[in-house]
């Protein structure tokens, strides 16, 4: 499996999983499940704008979303258990996709 497939799947699977997380598993306490949807996986959407100008450009964008999923991963594993598990593979993903990305760009200089 190439490095940027690896990358898309994992940035697919961020977003399926913010969408399970916060429309089914923990939905936020106030109720208000469209306003976490739209704060966490409307973000995850941008890199689709970037696609015009290229895969390059928009693996960028997935390299920079990628880097603030994962500290908000980690925040919510420290901070809140009953949903560190979610967060965990936040982390995971988050960590397959900013791999993958410094995979191709190793890769690209050689």
């Amino acid at each position: 499996m190439s490095a940027v497939r690896v990358a898309l799947l994992a940035w697919f699977g961020l977003f399926v999983l913010h969408v399970i997380w916060h429309a089914w598993l923990a939905p936020p306490e106030n109720g208000q499940i469209g306003l976490a949807l739209a704060f966490t996986v409307l973000p995850l959407l941008l890199p689709l704008l970037a696609w015009r100008a290229g895969l390059g450009r928009m693996l960028l964008w997935l390299g920079i979303l990628g880097l603030f999923y994962f500290c908000h991963g980690v925040v919510a594993a420290w901070g809140i258990p009953r949903i560190r598990l979610l967060a965990l593979i936040e982390v995971g993903l988050c960590l397959f996709l900013v791999g993958s990305l410094g995979w191709i760009s190793r890769s690209s200089k050689n």
